[in-house]
């Protein structure tokens, strides 16, 4: 009886859960690893591109877009904004492990266009705002489970510029409208922004904000 072969094994089959792409612009395919970081997601391809698909849609300039990734994680979402032609991107994180990766991904695509901090998010968007720093986009991809969601959209207020849009990503709609046949009342904390647009892939929620006119 002829020996059953065993099934191949793919080259970078079991890497595929420690690592993203880029996936647009000038280093599409660039591999980013993932480190096993307390709370480290990265945003799926899938919302990657449909996210990037909507700002192309609202943002008049690529390239004169002033970007903020606060909880940068992976750098998923920072990378792909400056390897689509952002003009600055801001990635903060507080892990020292993480901004160490982040750093040298840098080095890697000599991306002058990015700055890598190493602060605690909240923190960070309090001193940028006293320092008078607005931004075009702010990709808000905090941990699950931790309340930084309704923490650090507040902060973001006096950051994101007139007209700007916040990304938040969520285990949850943040509106209960936003569910087949909802309706519901918004939090307090979300009271100023309207939602621009918003989508679901799997138990991911993200949605771009704006911050309602005033006397709106």
């Amino acid at each position: 009886m002829q020996k059953k072969k065993p099934a191949k094994v793919p080259v970078h089959g079991p890497q595929h859960s420690k690592q993203v792409r880029i996936i647009g612009g000038s280093w599409k395919r660039t591999p980013l690893p993932v480190l096993d970081a307390l709370g480290l997601r990265p945003t799926p391809d899938r919302v990657r591109e449909t996210v990037f698909n909507w700002l192309n849609h609202l943002l008049d300039n690529w390239s004169q877009s002033q970007v903020l990734d606060l909880f940068a994680g992976s750098g998923a979402l920072g990378f792909e904004a400056a390897s689509r032609g952002a003009g600055a991107v801001t990635m903060i994180d507080a892990n020292t492990g993480v901004v160490r990766q982040l750093d040298a991904i840098k080095e890697k695509l000599k991306a002058a266009n990015v700055t890598v901090l190493r602060a605690d998010a909240l923190a960070a968007a309090q001193s940028l705002a006293l320092r008078g720093q607005r931004f075009d986009v702010i990709f808000l991809d905090p941990p699950y489970g931790l309340n930084l969601l309704e923490r650090s959209l507040p902060l973001c207020q006096a950051l994101v510029k007139e007209g700007g849009l916040v990304y938040a990503e969520a285990e949850a709609p943040l509106m209960g409208e936003e569910e087949e046949g909802g309706g519901g009342e918004a939090p307090d904390w979300l009271a100023p922004w309207e939602v621009v647009r918003f989508d679901k892939a799997g138990l991911v929620h993200f949605h771009l904000l704006r911050l309602r006119a005033k006397g709106a």
